[in-house]
């Protein structure tokens, strides 16, 4: 009885190409899975600006793989990446290690620190927000004491959030970065 076979390869891609590569892949998945004796298959990448993209696709048996190798959708469907990926060795993996290798290394990478509670984000769009409004408000009453309030609003909206966005509120949350961050 032979054992399922999983083939591992990487492919080296502009990532400018990207787009283009995702498509050929799942052509090429499409294709695969058509074949008798096709378990599954996949892509990943290391980050979304790395060039290698790694596929592990797995067939029940030699057999069914070499059908799948030697066939002309296969090669015509190779053939269609010229210019778009840079092709390599493959490795082949009998048995349940080819799914569940031991990793050569393993990387551990930091979750983003968590969102400070409501309560806290609440305080610092107050400290910005009320001064900020305060003063637009008394700055601008000479000019639109006699206006209607939805345009006196309105325009005090349009001045302040630019200014809050892109200068106040980042002054402001990175002076209280300690506080906000701190577990309470």
């Amino acid at each position: 009885m032979s054992e399922p076979i999983t083939v591992s390869i990487t492919r080296i891609v502009d990532p400018a190409q990207a787009r283009q590569f995702a498509a050929w892949a799942r052509s090429g998945e499409d294709l695969m899975s058509t074949y008798p004796g096709y378990l599954g298959s996949g892509w990943i990448r290391p980050d979304p600006a790395s060039p290698e993209w790694h596929m592990l696709f797995r067939f029940a048996d030699a057999p069914s793989l070499a059908t799948w190798q030697e066939s002309d959708e296969r090669r015509w469907w190779m053939a269609s990446a010229l210019g778009i990926v840079e092709h390599s060795p493959e490795e082949r993996l009998t048995g349940i290690e080819g799914w569940f290798d031991h990793p050569s290394s393993v990387e551990v990478i930091a979750s983003a620190p968590p969102a400070p509670p409501r309560w806290k984000q609440m305080v610092s769009i107050f400290l910005v927000f009320f001064p900020l409004s305060l003063f637009a408000n008394w700055a601008l009453s000479p000019l639109t004491a006699t206006w209607p309030l939805v345009f006196r609003v309105l325009l005090t909206v349009v001045l302040v959030t630019p200014v809050m966005t892109y200068l106040a509120m980042p002054l402001v949350t990175r002076a209280l970065r300690p506080w906000l961050m701190k577990k309470s």
